[in-house]
């Protein structure tokens, strides 16, 4: 059987968002579908939509895994599900969003899978926690993760909870 190495970022901003983050690690980690290889430091960061949100907690992981890139995005909304995830509106609040960012060197454009995530290559809080676990990592833009993340800027980026202070 084939292993597959993906990247999932996370992002919470309801009920306790570190918590949320620590506790999704918890059963990304717990779970018989995948092995969890490595996680980022939490990052706290201003709402990208509506700002009439509270701030998120962000983070990134990766995992090794046997399912096909559709069947695990559908395991990571199954897992959103658990954490009560509610789809109100676009780039709404949320108690939990894990998000496909890469998996292996594919690329899929379909209105249920896109990988690379559209988002990847501009938002600082998915590249900057990518690059703590991956910083070498090519990217189909052909740019390295860390060369990416020269592109960005780093303000209202802030670590909550350094990687060496995170158990899982």
């Amino acid at each position: 059987m084939t292993r597959h190495k993906a990247f999932i970022a996370l992002g919470s901003n309801l009920g306790t968002p570190i918590d949320n983050i620590l506790s999704a690690l918890k059963a990304l980690n717990n779970d018989s579908r995948w092995q969890l290889l490595a996680y980022s430091s939490l990052y706290g960061s201003k709402p990208m939509g509506p700002q009439d949100q509270p701030d998120y907690v962000n983070a990134v992981c990766s995992v090794s895994t046997i399912l096909p890139a559709a069947e695990l995005l559908q395991a990571l909304h199954d897992i959103e599900d658990a954490f009560g995830r509610k789809r109100v509106r676009h780039w709404g609040e949320r108690t939990l969003d894990l998000d496909l960012l890469l998996f292996d060197e594919q690329q899929h454009q379909s209105d249920s899978l896109r990988v690379p995530h559209p988002g990847l290559y501009e938002r600082s809080f998915v590249l900057y926690p990518l690059a703590e676990i991956a910083a070498d990592k090519l990217l189909p833009n052909g740019n390295t993760v860390k060369q990416q993340t020269e592109t960005l800027t780093e303000e209202g980026l802030d670590v909550l909870i350094c990687r060496s202070d995170i158990t899982i």
